[in-house]
């Protein structure tokens, strides 16, 4: 038996949720935004791991230290665990996700991984399971705990991370018809060091700012008013910060905030930056702006996309 399993993109933070908010995306034109881990009976009797794709060049050259044999030996433990025995298998990381990219690259492998593996036991664990064992992966390489790609890259949608560990998550209400232009500029910057660079104490203004913008972006979700849970979408924890760390950055956003645009900010701990449009066309056009101006290498790219509904699925 041969499983395969595509794990999309997603937008962590989405500005005004800091670590606690993510979203799920995927391109409009069909095109798979995001990696693939294909897995199957070894034939040599060992366990294997093949990385192809893009990206492929951006990670360790052993395949032992890839964050999917990680996830694989974390599986195999889990199941004995349990009195379940793992055999040998050969398993493919197709990484077509950049690495440093704000896109939740690693959230992608580990989820693709983590599905693929419980799709070939016949499904030994369930989701909350696995999204504890996904969040374990994700804290070995950013190190600390966090869920905001992890959730909506496994589950689709609009997820909002909650403080309790029996639960993690909860989908909010997606904002229909709205358009998510996703501009990566082929340049990297480290998750580590996006965190490095943020302040260890906030102001109490900046606190209830913080508070209220993420309150009222939830409250607005539910009510499925989008204009409003758009204007919410500011943020001021990390991004004041970050935005140094991104050549051209801070031009772009001005720009497109200046031209049309209902929101853009900062994905994850980026480069990539994203834009929300209530029109197709005027995501078209903010989408060329950033395609000519904001791409910094031949590895970057523009996508328009819309939330993904269906997150970690069986191809």
């Amino acid at each position: 038996m041969t499983v395969k399993v595509y794990a999309p993109a997603s937008i962590g933070n989405v500005s005004v949720g800091f670590d606690v908010l993510g979203m799920a995306v995927t391109p409009l034109s069909g095109e798979l935004l995001g990696d693939v881990v294909s897995i199957e009976a070894s034939a040599t009797g060992e366990n294997q791991l093949e990385v192809v794709g893009d990206f492929a060049d951006k990670l360790p050259t052993n395949y032992q230290d890839n964050i999917v044999y990680h996830c694989l030996q974390l599986f195999e433990n889990t199941l004995a665990d349990v009195g379940k025995q793992a055999s040998p298998v050969a398993m493919q990381l197709n990484k077509s996700m950049p690495v440093g990219s704000g896109l939740g690259s690693s959230a992608c492998s580990v989820v693709a991984a983590l599905v693929a593996l419980n799709e070939y036991y016949q499904k030994p664990f369930d989701d909350s399971k696995l999204l504890t064992m996904m969040g374990q992966m994700e804290a070995q390489i950013s190190g600390s705990l966090h869920y905001d790609n992890v959730a909506p890259c496994f589950l689709g949608g609009l997820q909002l991370m909650v403080s309790d560990d029996r639960v993690i998550t909860r989908t909010l209400p997606e904002l229909a018809d709205i358009y998510w232009v996703m501009a990566y500029p082929g340049i990297e910057v480290s998750t580590r060091a996006s965190r490095e660079v943020l302040p260890l104490q906030y102001s109490r203004q900046t606190l209830i700012q913080y508070g209220q913008n993420l309150a009222s972006f939830i409250d607005a979700c539910h009510r499925q008013d989008n204009k409003q849970a758009l204007s919410y979408i500011n943020d001021v924890v990390a991004e004041p910060y970050r935005l140094e760390l991104i050549p051209r950055c801070q031009q772009a956003k001005q720009y497109v905030l200046e031209n049309g645009a209902a929101a853009a900010g900062i994905s994850g701990s980026g480069p990539t930056l994203f834009v929300a449009c209530e029109d197709l066309s005027k995501a078209q056009q903010l989408a060329q702006y950033l395609t000519d101006n904001y791409l910094q290498s031949d590895a970057g790219f523009v996508h328009i996309c819309l939330a993904d509904q269906q997150g970690a699925r069986v191809i």
